[in-house]
């Protein structure tokens, strides 16, 4: 029972050295694979992500902020990649790609994976892509939220993008907390001119519904 055991225990332990070492190789001669999932869990693994799966950056959330941060780097220009809706794009610049949620607005929602999306949701991505078309853009980053995307206000030629779609009547301000160095009150006061004058989705009055309403109704499968 003994040599039984003592060949049993060997066996683990060379099973682990195994992986171990075919972990170890893979560091240095593949590929290894950050990425967030639609549940918003990170991943860090030597296997290749999901084909649907959107990879996005390639170092850890805390260090992009840190980057955007540096004094050093105040005034760095960026390119848009992709707008995915009103308020999230993706983003090139000081040799990264990550994703910018709009720090302060909340966008209608396009809808995601054929479900039927929220009204004005794909005019406000629209809007927001020609606001951006072709544009460089200057980021102020205020952390990271959800989903591992910097929180962050969007400037084009000194035009804060994120107020211009609460102007347009294309994103309310964000109903959550949001960060105290953020000026609140300019947003406030932008949407409550957006929703008298019935610009945009506050053309809807009664039946308008907030995005964050939309999403607890309609949750992602």
């Amino acid at each position: 029972m003994v040599k039984k055991n003592l060949n049993l225990w060997f066996m683990i332990n060379a099973l682990i050295c195994g992986l171990f070492v075919v972990f170890c190789c893979s560091l240095v001669y593949g590929n290894i694979y950050f990425w967030t999932d639609e549940e918003g869990v990170k991943h860090f693994t030597n296997i290749s992500p999901p084909l649907d799966a959107e990879v996005e950056e390639l170092e850890e959330s805390n260090a992009v902020f840190q980057r955007l941060s540096a004094p050093e780097n105040n005034g760095q220009v960026f390119k848009v990649l992709k707008v995915f809706d009103g308020d999230t794009i993706q983003v090139k610049g000081l040799g990264l790609i990550f994703k910018i949620r709009l720090v302060g607005i909340d966008s209608p929602e396009t809808g995601y994976k054929g479900q039927a999306g929220q009204p004005f949701g794909q005019k406000a991505k629209q809007h927001l892509a020609t606001l951006l078309n072709n544009k460089n853009i200057f980021v102020k980053s205020y952390g990271i939220g959800g989903y591992n995307r910097q929180l962050a206000e969007v400037f084009v030629a000194g035009r804060n993008i994120n107020l211009e779609m609460i102007r347009a009547g294309l994103a309310e301000v964000y109903p959550g907390r949001r960060p105290k160095t953020l000026d609140s009150k300019l947003y406030l006061a932008e949407e409550s001119k957006a929703r008298r004058s019935k610009r945009g989705m506050w053309i809807q009055g009664r039946a308008y519904k907030r995005p964050r309403q939309w999403r607890k109704e309609h949750p992602w499968k």
